[in-house]
């Protein structure tokens, strides 16, 4: 991935160094990098980007949806993949891997911010173990 692929909108450069890993296109990838996160991981990106989802979210709801460039679908990415961190890390923690090894008793298929073409592809992929 080129440092252009981890381009995000002015003011949330900081949380390029995620994207690689966070910044998927549907909530069964995003489930399974908390799946395949380990504790430092989870914890390296919440610290980052905990100060920064607020003013992600505004900066979103300003934009319209359907014209968001590739650094703001980007953004979005990790703001959905910030959701599925933060029941690790606020609500688990210590806990998380207890709660991950039932975690392949609940498969997610598609969630309503899913693009359909990364479902599809997302459904063929098995989860990590």
């Amino acid at each position: 991935m080129t440092m252009r692929d981890n381009a995000l909108p002015e003011g949330f450069e900081s949380l390029a160094p995620f994207v690689e890993f966070w910044a998927v296109d549907c909530a069964a990838g995003r489930a399974d990098c908390r799946q395949r996160s380990d504790e430092e991981g989870r914890q390296a990106f919440y610290a980052a980007a905990s100060p920064l989802v607020a003013t992600a979210l505004d900066y979103l709801d300003s934009q319209q949806l359907s014209a968001l460039d590739d650094s703001e679908q980007r953004l979005m990415k990790l703001v959905l993949s910030f959701a599925h961190l933060a029941m690790a890390v606020e609500l688990h923690r210590e806990e998380e891997p207890k709660h991950a090894r039932d975690r392949h008793f609940l498969r997610i298929t598609r969630a309503p911010a899913d693009e359909p073409a990364a479902c599809a592809t997302a459904k063929e992929e098995p989860h990590a173990t």
